[in-house]
């Protein structure tokens, strides 16, 4: 009878390794995928700022939201009137 109680400590010493192995792998497992999980999302996030920051430059470079073109202002003197301007008459004092 006394190895009856060996074989029962020694199957549950099997027993509680498998299981630490069992979760030491889950953990391992969880810790990757978390990983994985973490990049993706980062990439994805990046993605999506990316195209909503190039969106944005063309819509307002080129699109509707484009400022209307100001007129320009020359620097060139303006063209002078081609008939003179006609003289004010004397005003003669009348007494």
């Amino acid at each position: 009878m006394a190895t009856g109680g060996k074989d029962r400590q020694s199957r549950e010493q099997r027993e509680r390794a498998r299981a630490y192995q069992a979760r030491q792998e889950l953990h391992r497992l969880q810790g990757r995928r978390r990983v994985r999980d973490n990049v993706l999302g980062l990439t994805i996030g990046l993605a999506v700022i990316a195209a909503a920051v190039g969106l944005q430059t063309v819509y307002f470079v080129g699109g509707p939201g484009a400022p209307a073109p100001a007129p320009s202002v020359s620097d060139s003197p303006s063209p002078a009137p081609s008939t003179p301007l006609p003289s004010e008459p004397a005003v003669s004092p009348t007494s």
